[in-house]
């Protein structure tokens, strides 16, 4: 399975009308926020694929299109505190970043964040009785603790992120909100059995069963 991952800026290869062809092998996308709901739209329609999506810390509660206002891509699966399976992937997703402003949406303390993760556990413990495993792909908009975060408020990471990698162990993580400035910036890192992918701009992953 082939996984086109985006999040945080607008890509002009993939907002082209060729982006059917350069992507054509896609399977499925996943978005980890900050992306206008209507980019994300232009991606389910020009590659005609299912969009999972969290958002992220500066999405909007609401977009205002020519006609309507939207509070979430059209045709787009929302994941926050959700689990899914498609195709046999076993997914789930927790929306936002730490919380550093009053104002604002999709904000969190750290506790509101253990909070999140908490919710899903259910549905990892069924998975776990049902297909022999808790999850395969945990799609979030920031960083787990320590892990392509920074020390600056906002780009804090999630400790809950942390510990809920290190005890379901996901084959993947992706992640956004770590804005990509220079080429020897780290976007991946192994921890334990998940891999965790800074998703900034877009990836291209190709998905590998443990």
């Amino acid at each position: 399975m082939n996984i086109l991952s985006v999040s945080d800026i607008i890509v002009p290869i993939i907002y082209n009308p060729n982006c059917n062809v350069k992507f054509e092998k896609t399977d499925f996308i996943i978005a980890c926020g900050d992306l206008p709901y209507y980019y994300q739209e232009f991606i389910i329609s020009a590659l005609n694929k299912p969009l999972f999506f969290v958002r992220g810390n500066h999405d909007p509660e609401l977009e205002y299109g020519q006609n309507a206002s939207y509070s979430q891509p059209r045709g787009g699966i929302d994941l926050h505190k959700r689990a899914v399976r498609y195709k046999g992937i076993l997914m789930a997703g927790i929306e936002g970043s730490i919380k550093y402003k009053k104002e604002g949406f999709f904000q969190y303390t750290q506790t509101q964040m253990w909070f999140n993760v908490f919710s899903l556990i259910p549905a990892l413990l069924l998975n776990r009785i049902k297909y022999n495993r808790y999850l395969d792909i945990f799609i979030t908009h920031a960083p787990p603790w320590k892990i392509h975060d920074a020390d600056d408020l906002p780009h804090q990471g999630i400790k809950a992120f942390r510990w809920f990698i290190e005890t379901f162990q996901p084959r993947y993580h992706f992640h956004g909100h770590i804005h990509i400035y220079r080429p020897d910036t780290i976007r991946k890192t192994i921890l334990g059995r998940t891999e965790i992918l800074n998703t900034y701009g877009y990836l291209e992953t190709e998905f590998q069963s443990a």
